[in-house]
Order: structure tokens, then C-alpha cells, then sequence
């Protein structure tokens, strides 16, 4: 059988790819410790699961509505409303929920771009976002973010960046891989330029948000004048420790195109699964003292790796400001990949490397596992460079 030219020009997603390898060694018996997967090690708490028990037993177990059970829509477009900064008034009809924050980035992209439209994506950059953006057809217009400026984009470099074929902008803060916040000053030098863009839409990815350490990251639902052409995307995985439930969401003021990811998302999944609804809606309405009991661990796990990652000869990096990963140039020993194959077959540690995010002189290590993990893996790492 034949496979389309459009799947055979996508790249797998190397990240998973190392998880599977590191899974695969585990399995044959060798004790890998794996830094390769942003997921959180802590369980989901209590309240979330039981909610999903109760759905189970309720029977919320038939198809439900495309965009999302309203109770949830609901709930969303409250807690957006409560964001600190936040100068857009959300509604439930401006939200579409989705299975997973990234089939909302996909949902947004397909809706959004034609072929031959420029998509501008500041490198480092989530594996994904470049992906998706071929499969619609689109070109991406890498920027490619500079270590001296915590790899945030410069308005000098979107202006350079922009042309009379853009339609997106896609921005993540707190950024995956490198953990750099894009703080108001530098939001605001942005927005400043696309407002002479107004064809330019705006997909910010706030996957991250909860999880921020030295400064808090702002929406940009701060900016008011982008609402007519701002998608958000967030969902529960990350603050709430729920990967596997796969609850996402994209929200927008602009309704023609909202309506347009619905009729898309009716065409690719019918529904999100109701009984992961359920549990989100519980995520999102109940105590949220779990999210800064996570956040203030993986503060704590920040401080411990970055400490321990000093003490690697030929490493240099940024303190990450939010997420949970490092993103440390290791091109002083090496280039990412073939220190991630020697990490991985001579320390048993799994990490990724940075050509999968636009970086290929870095590496990304996933701080998402338990503090025992995490310095056995730099012990066999600093070990391994001496």
C-alpha cells in the first residue's frame, strides 16, 4: 500500500521516539531513566478521578456535542476570564473542546491555512507546530531565537519575518523546549508590529502557564486590539497531571472561525470522550490547591537540575522560567545528536535532541520525574563527561 506524500514528508515526533526506545531498554532489563517525555510523574488528584468514576456511573457515555459539554465550555471561559491580565471578556461559545491541546493546534492550523501561507514559528519550538503546519500545506518561517536573548523572539526579527503571505504567528510562553517566558514589554513590541498585520492571526499556545517560576507569564488575552484574530490553546494535562485524559481546547472571539474548527472537529472525532469532559469540568470548577502543590515541586526540581547541570563541563544554559524542561547547548562536546545516542546507550539516560525543536547544538532533559531521578541521571551524565 501506498502512503500519501503528505504523511511521508512529516517527521515522527522524536520525543516519543525516545520514550519508546527507552521503554524498549527497560523492557529488555537495563535501568534507563528517562528524561524524554513532558508528562508529569504525579498522579491526578483525587477529586478529578473520582469525578470520572461518578461520569462512568452516571452513564455520560453516548456522543455528546461537537465543541464540548457546555457545563465545561463554561468553566473554561470562567477560568480564562480570571486570568491575571486577561482584557477579553470569554464566553462559552468562544471555546471548542478538543482531544488534547494538540489536536486544538491541529484544528486551528487546518482551519487557518491554506497552501503557501506563511506560518511564522520562533525556534527552539515544539516538534509539532512545523508538522502540522506542512500537513495544511503551509511554509513555515523559522526564527531562529538567540541564547542572549532567553530565546525570545525580537520584534526586529518578526518584522523580518512578516510578508504579504503570513497568516500565523504561533508563540508558546512558557516555551517548550526552552522554559523562557516572553514577559509584557516583550509581548507588547510584538503586538505593537502586527497591528500594521492585521491578516495575521495569532495562535498562542498557554499550555504551560501554570507552571511559572521568577516571573508570571502573560495571556495574550492581555491584548485587547488581537481579539478578533487570537486564538488561545490550553488545556489540563500539565496543570492538573491529566496527559492521558487528552482534554484540550482552542477558544477565539472570532466566530466565523470557531464555528469553522467545530465543523472540522465534527468531520475528525465527533466529540472529546464525555467521561474525560466530566473530569476536566471537575478539574477546572474544584479546590486548585493541587496546581500550586505542582508547581512549587517542579520549582523545587528546577532549582535542583539547573544546580547539578552546572556542574556539567562544556553544558551552558538558561535557567528555565516556566514548563519543566532544560534546554542546555551541549556543542562544546558535541552536536544534540550524538550526545543524546551516547546519553542514552552509555548513561541509560533518555533525553531528546534539540534538532527535533529547530536547535540542533542543544538537548532537552524533561524535569517531569521524582528527585531521586533526577540526580541519579545527572550523576551518570556528569560521570560520563568526566
Amino acid at each position: 500500500m501506498k502512503v500519501s506524500d503528505r504523511v511521508h514528508s512529516i517527521a515522527a515526533s522524536q520525543s516519543l521516539a525516545m520514550a519508546a526506545r527507552a521503554r524498549a531498554m527497560k523492557a529488555a532489563g537495563i535501568d534507563v531513566i528517562s528524561m524524554s517525555l513532558g508528562e508529569p510523574d504525579m498522579e491526578t488528584p483525587i477529586y478529578i478521578r473520582q469525578a470520572a468514576q461518578e461520569a462512568v456511573a452516571d452513564g455520560w457515555s453516548h456522543y455528546g456535542p461537537v465543541a464540548g459539554i457546555p457545563s465545561l465550555r463554561a468553566a473554561i471561559a470562567r477560568q480564562q476570564n480570571n486570568v491575571v491580565g486577561n482584557r477579553i471578556a470569554w464566553e462559552a461559545d468562544d471555546v471548542m473542546v478538543s482531544v488534547g491541546a494538540k489536536m486544538a493546534i491541529y484544528n486551528a492550523i487546518q482551519t487557518a491555512i491554506n497552501p503557501g501561507d506563511e506560518v511564522i514559528i520562533p525556534m527552539p519550538s515544539w516538534v509539532s507546530y512545523s508538522e502540522m503546519v506542512k500537513l495544511a500545506g503551509g511554509k513555515v518561517v523559522a526564527v531562529d531565537t538567540k541564547f542572549e536573548d532567553d530565546y525570545c523572539m525580537t520584534p526586529e526579527q518578526l518584522r523580518a519575518a512578516l510578508s504579504d503571505k503570513t497568516r500565523m504567528l504561533i508563540l508558546c510562553s512558557p516555551n517548550n523546549p526552552t522554559g523562557s517566558i516572553y514577559n509584557r514589554e516583550k509581548l507588547e513590541a510584538l503586538v505593537a508590529i502586527l497591528r500594521d498585520y492585521p491578516e495575521v492571526c495569532v495562535l498562542s499556545d498557554e499550555i504551560y502557564a501554570s507552571l511559572s517560576y521568577d516571573i508570571s507569564p502573560l495571556s495574550m488575552a492581555a491584548f485587547e486590539p488581537l481579539s478578533d484574530r487570537l486564538i488561545i490553546v490550553n488545556g489540563v494535562s500539565k496543570a492538573y497531571a491529566m496527559t492521558g485524559y487528552r482534554i484540550g481546547w482552542l477558544m477565539t472571539k472570532n466566530r466565523p472561525f470557531i464555528n469553522a474548527c467545530i465543523r472540522l472537529q465534527g468531520q475528525q472525532l465527533t466529540c472529546a470522550t464525555m467521561v474525560a469532559q466530566k473530569a476536566a469540568e471537575a478539574a477546572l470548577t474544584g479546590p486548585q490547591t493541587c496546581v500550586e502543590q505542582m508547581r512549587t515541586v517542579f520549582e523545587e526540581r528546577r532549582d535542583l537540575i539547573c544546580r547539578l547541570a552546572a556542574e556539567i563541563p562544556g553544558w551552558k544554559f538558561k535557567k528555565p522560567q516556566g514548563a519543566f524542561y532544560l534546554f542546555p547547548d551541549v556543542s562544546a562536546i558535541g552536536y544534540g545528536n550524538a550526545v543524546a545516542e551516547m546519553l542514552l546507550e552509555k548513561a541509560h539516560v533518555a533525553v531528546v535532541p534539540g534538532v527535533a525543536f529547530g536547535c540542533p547544538e542543544c538537548i532537552r532533559l524533561s524535569y517531569a520525574i521524582s528527585t531521586e531521578e533526577i540526580k541519579e541521571a545527572m550523576r551518570r551524565i556528569k560521570e560520563l563527561g568526566n
